[in-house]
């Protein structure tokens, strides 16, 4: 798709917190949309079946300018340039030209829109947030504005991600995007891999590597293997993995940029786990996300009954609740328990150990999901080798995740000095995204207040560490099948190993009580305890070949 950014140029200028200089770049985005409506020449009857279908160049470029319009009209944090933007499209209409109108219910296919779009409304932190990530980047992707419902985490996220992608550092910018287009396609997860095709064009990326990893300098292609361990069996990772990427001839990569690689790498791997668990769907301007068709009679399409998002929901969603009523109330009463029996008695060390080796065991045979393999497209494959490599259920191999004990290799006393010593500033940055994920609270649990949620974040952050073989000596792991059921453990064990697979029915079918801030808080959760799940094993491989 062209860059309308380069097209008219002045669309920075209305991420401004000044409403003369929105006001004036508006006027000029209007000039160009009608000379580009005036290049096309005549316009038909807009009603006819003839009007105009121009597949020609000129008639791209508009399009992709008129969907730019449309997001900006729907997400611009500034009421001035939605109400503007609006009008524009109104006057396109006017003239003839077909408009585009969005796809879809919002920026989750989980989550109803309304309750998306009132964070900004109801937050003002969140409001300013939002106007600082559209200066940085000229839009607000979807993801953001999920992750809106926790503003102090989102705040944190969007510095790391700032930081990661366009601050000097070790790697150019085409490379990181290209970096995170590889990751993002371990999962099959077309939504960031388009974000992030726009990005690596947008800043002089070479068109061909698109093609396919094999179009991709040798030295990029050298990182296959890397991203298929870290994706789905980090603890297979070893030094020699690491010293053959530090030792190819002409095609090494320094100890710097691997620790930037290896950053880029985990964060899209988790980050598509996000995405899919909480059914992100295409940003407005993007393929997917707006379509030139003129809307069914009907209001909505097939398509919408089909995936639950029509007006049907609102007939059948009361039923969940009846039949998972009390379910909060009898978890608060574990977590009660269980701080009582902590109190009065401790299991020994050997009995703490023999728990943990069978809650890992256990996960092993937690089926993520009913359905059949996932079989990714050509149009994402082609970004990565080996498709069929994935996770895989170890136990009923006769394989076995070895453990790996947070007191000899753990973030906060190994991982954390040596992203810091070898990318500047970046361990504090990721220390601080791991800390608000971890300690986020507010005390609540759907309709109760005043709750200290700390033992059932602990039960959720150690039993994915617990499947990654990361073990905790002071955690008794006997408190997860206490806090966890298992459509919950379904749920983890989906989202963090083969998010892909991820359905609506899956996100509902946990926790039906508690709102869907709540189970953002989850995919959070989720998210930053697989990130760094996996760095811990990529970090301990490169300090395993530095000693």
């Amino acid at each position: 798709m062209m860059d309308v950014r380069d097209s008219v140029g002045r669309w920075d200028a209305l991420a401004s917190r000044d409403s003369s200089s929105r006001h004036a770049a508006m006027e000029l985005i209007h000039q160009e949309v009608m000379k580009r409506i005036e290049n096309i020449g005549p316009i038909l009857d807009p009603q006819s079946s003839s009007s105009p279908a121009i597949n020609d160049g000129l008639s791209s470029d508009l399009n992709s300018l008129l969907a730019h319009v449309l997001m900006l009209s729907k997400r611009c944090p500034y009421e001035d340039v939605r109400k503007k933007c609006i009008c524009l499209l109104q006057m396109v209409q006017d003239v003839g030209v077909r408009i585009p109108r969005t796809m879809g219910n919002g920026p989750s296919r989980f989550i109803p829109e309304k309750e998306i779009l009132q964070v900004s409304k109801l937050d003002e932190r969140t409001q300013s947030i939002f106007e600082d990530a559209f200066a940085v980047l000229g839009r607000l992707d979807n993801i953001s504005l999920v992750i809106g419902f926790h503003p102090q985490y989102l705040e944190t996220f969007l510095k790391t991600q700032h930081y990661l992608l366009q601050i000097d550092g070790p790697l150019s910018l085409h490379c990181r995007h290209y970096i995170g287009i590889m990751a993002a396609a371990r999962h099959q997860c077309t939504y960031l891999v388009n974000l992030h095709v726009n990005d690596f064009l947008q800043v002089g990326g070479d068109p061909k590597w698109l093609n396919g990893l094999g179009e991709a300098p040798q030295k990029l292609q050298a990182l296959g293997e890397l991203n298929k361990i870290l994706a789905h069996r980090p603890w297979l990772l070893t030094k020699e993995h690491i010293e053959r990427l530090l030792k190819a001839e002409e095609h090494s990569w320094s100890l710097a940029e691997l620790i930037h690689v290896v950053v880029l790498l985990t964060h899209y791997h988790s980050l598509a786990s996000f995405t899919f668990g909480c059914g992100i769907t295409p940003d407005i301007q993007t393929d997917g996300g707006h379509t030139f068709r003129p809307p069914s009679l009907s209001g909505y399409c097939v398509c919408d009954i089909a995936n639950g998002n029509g007006t049907l929901e609102e007939i059948f969603g009361n039923q969940q609740v009846s039949e998972s009523s009390g379910e909060v109330e009898v978890l608060m009463e574990r977590m009660k328990q269980l701080q009582e029996c902590r109190d009065e008695e401790e299991a020994s060390q050997e009995e703490m150990a023999t728990r943990f080796e069978r809650e890992k065991s256990e996960s092993m045979l937690v089926v993520t999901s009913e359905d059949e393999e996932c079989v990714p497209s050509r149009d994402v494959s082609r970004h990565f080798e080996d498709p069929s490599y994935g996770y895989k259920d170890f136990s009923r191999r006769g394989e076995h995740v070895p453990t790996l004990r947070v007191q000899d290799y753990s973030w906060e006393d190994h991982g954390f000095s040596l992203v810091n010593r070898l990318y500047p500033d970046f361990g504090q940055l990721l220390d601080e995204k791991f800390q608000i994920a971890y300690n986020l609270t507010y005390n609540t649990m759907a309709t109760h207040q005043g709750v200290d949620t700390s033992m059932l974040r602990r039960a959720i952050w150690n039993y994915i560490h617990c499947m990654f073989g990361i073990r905790y000596d002071d955690y008794d792991y006997g408190e997860i099948n206490q806090l966890l059921d298992r459509s919950f453990k379904v749920y983890i064990k989906t989202m963090v190993c083969s998010p892909e697979k991820i359905t609506k029915r899956m996100y509902e079918s946990f926790w039906r009580q508690f709102r869907h801030s709540e189970k953002v808080h989850v995919n959070l959760l989720l998210m930053e305890a697989r990130m760094q799940a996996e760095l811990l094993y990529a970090l301990r491989a490169i300090t395993r070949y530095m000693t």
